[in-house]
Order: C-alpha cells, then sequence, then structure tokens
C-alpha cells in the first residue's frame, strides 16, 4: 500500500469479550498495535506466551516471545517473561508489531543510502521520491524491496517474515529511517516508536512569514469529509486525534520560512495539515494546495522566480533531519543527522539570491 492509504486491524482474531482498546499510532498505521487486555474471571492459569497466541492467532510463537523479551507485554504494571502464568483478573497491556503482508517482497537491485548498519537493525536515509513499502500502485521499487535485496546479497537471515518496518515516512519525505533485522529488534525499537521516546526533528519549509520564532500548533487530526487524500484538522476535536506539533524558525526568506518540527504526537500528514491549518502550507505540497505562488505579491517577476524554484524542489519540502534512539542490544543511544538534500539545499541558495536582489 502507498502511505495515502489506511491499513485495518485483523479484528476477527480479536476475542471481544477480553480486548478492551485498541491504540493505533497513525503516523505508523499497520506497523504495531497496542492492546488492552482483561483476563477473563473464569480463566485458568496458562503461561502468558500461550495465552497471547490463542488471542491473536496470526502471530508466532518467536514473536510473542521476542516481545516479552523486549518489555512489551506487560501485567499489571509490570513486565513479564514468557513464561508468566495468567490469571483471572490480569490486567495485561501488549504492543505487538504488525503481521506480515500477504503480498511477496521480490528483492530488487536499487541503490539505497545506508548510513549504519549491523547485526540487530540498518538506519538509511531514503531520497525524495522512493515509496518505503509495496502496496496499492506501488507494488516493486520500493525501500523495502532495496532492502530485501541487500540482505539476500549479504546473505543474511533473518526470523522476519519481511523487512522489518519501525515506522515510515511519505513517498516525497526524505531523511532518516530505522529498520529492524529481527523480531527482538523490531518489538524493542517498536516500543520507543509508539512511546515517542525517540529523537527526532524534521526540516520544512512553509509558505509566507511565520509571526513568532517558535510556536505550538495545536489541533485534533483526521481525515478530510470530502479528500480522502487530505487531512484535516478539528481544533473542537469533533474528529479525529489529539495531535501536537512545536516548531522553531530557522532562517526567514520573506515569503517562505524554513523551520525545524517536532512532533509530540504522530498524525498522518500531521506537519502539512497543521502548517496548512495555520495559514503556512508547505512549499510546493501539492496535495494541499501549497504549489502556487504566495497570492497578493505583485513583484517583478516574482511568479516566474517561484517557477523556477518549483522546477529544482519538485515536491513538498520536508526531510526528515534527525533520529536517534536505543539500541536494541547495547542499550546505548544511537543519533543520526541526515544533511539537508541538494533540491532543499539548492532552493535555499536561490532564495537568498532573490532577496540580496
Amino acid at each position: 500500500m502507498s502511505e495515502d492509504n489506511e491499513d485495518f486491524l485483523d479484528e476477527e482474531f480479536l476475542d471481544s469479550n477480553s480486548i478492551e482498546n485498541i491504540d493505533i499510532d497513525e503516523e505508523n498505521t499497520g506497523l504495531y498495535e497496542h492492546l488492552n487486555i482483561t483476563v477473563d474471571p473464569k480463566q485458568t492459569p496458562l503461561r502468558i506466551d500461550k495465552f497471547l497466541l490463542i488471542h491473536r492467532q496470526n502471530s508466532s510463537r518467536n514473536k510473542i516471545s521476542q516481545t516479552c523479551r523486549a518489555g512489551n507485554v506487560v501485567v499489571n504494571g509490570t513486565a513479564v517473561k514468557q513464561n508468566y502464568r495468567v490469571k483471572p483478573g490480569d490486567q495485561i497491556s501488549v504492543l505487538l508489531t504488525r503481521p506480515p503482508r500477504e503480498n511477496v517482497i521480490i528483492p530488487q537491485d536499487i541503490p539505497v543510502n545506508i548510513v549504519y548498519e549491523d547485526d540487530d537493525l540498518v538506519v538509511v536515509d531514503k531520497e525524495a521520491g522512493m515509496v518505503v513499502h509495496p502496496g496499492h500502485g506501488n507494488w516493486d521499487g520500493t525501500l523495502v524491496n532495496a532492502l530485501a535485496f541487500h540482505f539476500e546479497k549479504n546473505g543474511e537471515k533473518s526470523d522476519l517474515d519481511r523487512v522489518g518496518l519501525v515506522h515510515r515516512i511519505d513517498k516525497d519525505t526524505s531523511g532518516l529511517l530505522v529498520i529492524a533485522k529481527n523480531e527482538y529488534a523490531l518489538s524493542f525499537l517498536a516500543k520507543q516508536f509508539f512511546n515517542r521516546t525517540t529523537k527526532r526533528l524534521y526540516w520544512a519549509f512553509v509558505w509566507g512569514n511565520l509571526q513568532d520564532e517558535e510556536g505550538t500548533i495545536r489541533g485534533h487530526v483526521g481525515r478530510h469529509p470530502k479528500n480522502r487524500m487530505q487531512m484535516s484538522v478539528y481544533e473542537d476535536g469533533s474528529h479525529g486525534k489529539h495531535a501536537v506539533t512545536h516548531y522553531k524558525v530557522l532562517e526567514r526568506f520573506k515569503y517562505m520560512t524554513w523551520v525545524e518540527c517536532k512532533l509530540e504526537t504522530g498524525r498522518t500528514h500531521q506537519i502539512r495539515a497543521h502548517f496548512k491549518h495555520i495559514g503556512h502550507t508547505l512549499f510546493n505540497d501539492e496535495r494541499y494546495e501549497g504549489h502556487t505562488p504566495l497570492r497578493g505579491i505583485n513583484l517583478p517577476k516574482y511568479k516566474q522566480f517561484i517557477k523556477n524554484v518549483f522546477e529544482i524542489l519538485p515536491r513538498h519540502a520536508l526531510h526528515a533531519h534527525t533520529l536517534g534512539f536505543i539500541h536494541p542490544t547495547t542499550k546505548k543511544e544511537l543519533y543520526f543527522e541526515s544533511p539537508m538534500p541538494k533540491d532543499m539545499t539548492d532552493a535555499v541558495k536561490k532564495w537568498r539570491i532573490y532577496l540580496e536582489n
């Protein structure tokens, strides 16, 4: 599926009498899920790994085991091992990575910029224009296809049925992604992304001159009522889910502003929707009507200048600049920075020259 389609839980595998709530991180919909289970009063003592296999029949024993090992199975507030025996009334919280897709991943020899790799994970600096994983309309040529080839070429064997996506970014967003190589690493990393303990900053170019040097945008983000390809902001909380974006101005170009964004929540298209909501749509973001020159400016050759910049930067101006997380095995923090890609750098240079003249 492409990054613009929704993915749904396999609810037919759930026991409706036991599952109280399922919480999905929308930015990473389909990659993992959060289950809250209240054990039935008539439940006989049973190992928790066997109990969870009954309640999640599309999971494997290895997946459940590694989920426990990563500390993602919590009973009555305490992480437990796979041999814990559930008791009537136990409150179980589980963060599970998603089951494998039905479509087969075809390894393809596609260049990919790997900035770090070890036995547990790989960190990639994705170019704009590359879809992260196969799906409707994009069955090959994706980052997942490229990594499948890379792992196969290196003779690596994995206990994963698919490339271990922990998170994702839009096709036309550039920047850093971490991918797990085994079930334990996938579960361990998924917990950090779900709990928002990772260190991620985005760079964006937005239309207009922001009033403040830094600020916070709050407003529920949910599907647009008419355009399913867009997300909208609902300040009254009537639709969507709670979303918060913090931003700081890095440089002003009078008619465009370079900002650094930190997400407090992770909703689909959160940065794009939030900045459109406050009247500062991402530069050249066609989906959110940011692909036309800023209105009300009648300077000579202004429209031609914007057209030239659009040719240099033919996509929405968003870049995943930093990525920091705790390593699954060493338990040490890894931190990466991705430099601004050439298309955004060239756009900045052109804006500076334009303003000087």
